[in-house]
């Protein structure tokens, strides 16, 4: 790879995180993070991982939509994007992609959760 190359793959890096901090400053304004966990430069493929409050967030589909209609569209260079919250088994998240619990959640054995038993 030449060093010309290197560098342009470098500025597609760089402009996909730009584009996600220009075009979504909420996801950070609430505790949410976004990175790039994979971008393929031959294909025009790039994978989003959101994290933090982003795990688990009921907006985060729409989230998740929003940056795959508009990348493609700003990034001439990105044919396909690829987003995840972790909560959908889309790959490691590292430590912003566990899942959040809530009060009275158990451990998933097989059998349906009908949630926290009231208390009366």
């Amino acid at each position: 790879m030449s060093t010309e190359t290197q560098n342009d793959g470098d500025d597609l890096e760089e402009r996909v995180t730009n584009f996600l901090r220009r075009n979504f400053p909420q996801i950070q304004m609430h505790g949410g993070s976004a990175a790039i966990q994979d971008l393929d430069r031959e294909t025009g493929e790039v994978t989003i991982a959101l994290g933090g409050a982003c795990s688990g967030c009921g907006i985060s589909p729409m989230t998740i939509q929003a940056i795959k209609s508009r990348m493609v569209k700003e990034i001439p260079e990105i044919e396909q994007v690829n987003a995840h919250t972790g909560m959908d088994g889309g790959g490691d998240m590292g430590d912003g992609g566990m899942s959040p619990s809530f009060p009275g959640e158990t451990v998933d054995d097989g059998d349906a959760d009908e949630g926290p038993e009231a208390p009366f």
